[in-house]
């Protein structure tokens, strides 16, 4: 049995003023490529992951539309996140 699977975080710092948005691709068990808000680009893990990397990080349109995930894909789900997160004390 394979796992290929892709994981999308938003972490919430004081609210919405800094949200990072992180987005793993893993394959049994193991990261082999990740984009990071903070970085700016794709990083690559194993030899499979950095070509992967290399090719995504070439495209443009790709680069726009994950660079830009903060503001279509974490900062709506703010209010379905918040409660769990942020008011619990």
């Amino acid at each position: 049995v394979f796992q290929d699977m892709a994981r999308r975080e938003c972490d919430f710092i004081n609210g919405t003023e800094r949200v990072r948005f992180v987005d793993r691709y893993i394959y049994n068990r193991q990261t082999y490529a990740m984009f990071d808000s903070d970085i700016g680009h794709f990083v690559g893990f194993t030899p499979f992951g950095e070509r992967n990397a290399e090719y995504w990080n070439s495209d443009p349109a790709k680069m726009e539309h994950v660079r830009t995930a903060v503001d279509w894909y974490c900062r709506p789900n703010y209010p379905i996140a918040a409660p769990f997160s942020v008011e619990r004390r």
